[in-house]
């Protein structure tokens, strides 16, 4: 990547993610010699090598099942500057006609303001549900265990290394706010009690589903992007069909199209979409 000098725009926390949907025009494609298409993938090769040579950046590639789109980049990077390079050079990196952009998504991995705090988790869970006394060292090995793996989630959401899992959705999403289904009217506890309930159904998921929840208010349409990791799109089906009985998904969610990609190596991604 060539750098000129600007401004880096670094969030104080959080990398930056773009989803990034192209179609594949055929027929500009079959115009190519046989030289001008193994110089094409070639060049998009090195460019992916080199974005995921670049620090804190990540690059997953997919194939999209459906002709809502033809190829998927999933793009993780702490600056801006960087991310909209990067898109920039992926869009034309098969040459200038081949890929169009078919949908794309930006938005930024976040801690969720509905997190268990340590105080939370010491009076609720281990006094109030427990029954542990403060100063037992029952109490204290507890809580250690709690900020061990509070410590792991955090940097997991913020910082996420994502697994080479075969199956990728992505769907955006926001929270209604109409009449009596407005979620931005509940107040805090409201709120933290009904994302509780979705997070329990999650952790029934654990090693089968991966998920990622990036915000993207003020950013893009949606107010969040969920990216969910899997090597069977049952347990896809099945994670977001149960979610859906949940009051937080029945009464206050708002869903954007969902695309399904194929994570797959290079060569054979290009056989896939017939490059």
């Amino acid at each position: 990547m060539t750098h000129e000098y600007v401004t880096p725009i670094v969030p104080r926390e959080g990398w930056h993610v773009l989803h990034l949907f192209y179609h594949v025009d055929h027929s500009q494609w079959a115009l190519y010699g046989d030289d001008e298409k193994r110089h094409a993938k070639t060049r998009l090769t090195e460019l992916v090598q080199e974005i995921r040579a670049t620090p804190d950046t990540h690059l997953l590639i997919f194939s999209v099942v459906s002709p809502k789109a033809d190829l998927g980049f999933m793009l993780l990077t702490p600056d801006l500057q960087v991310a909209n390079t990067f898109e920039k050079q992926l869009c034309l990196s098969l040459g200038p006609e081949i890929l169009s952009p078919a949908y794309s998504y930006l938005s930024q991995t976040e801690s969720s303001e509905y997190t268990t705090t340590r105080e939370q988790y010491a009076a609720e869970t281990l006094v109030g549900e427990k029954g542990l006394a403060e100063d037992s060292p029952e109490f204290e090995a507890a809580l250690k265990e709690f900020d061990e793996r509070m410590a792991h989630y955090l940097k997991h959401r913020l910082y996420p290394v994502l697994p080479d899992w075969p199956v990728i959705c992505f769907y955006p999403m926001s929270k209604r706010r109409s009449g009596n289904d407005n979620w931005y009217s509940l107040d805090y506890d409201a709120r933290r009690k009904l994302m509780a309930g979705h997070a329990r159904v999650g952790r029934t998921y654990s090693g089968r589903i991966l998920q990622l929840i990036t915000g993207s208010t003020g950013l893009d349409e949606y107010e969040w992007g969920v990216t969910l990791l899997a090597k069977d799109t049952i347990d896809i089906k099945s994670i977001v069909y149960e979610m859906r009985f949940d009051e937080v998904s029945a009464r206050y969610a708002e869903f954007g199209d969902f695309y399904i990609g194929l994570q797959l190596p290079l060569d054979v991604l290009f056989r896939r979409i017939c490059l």
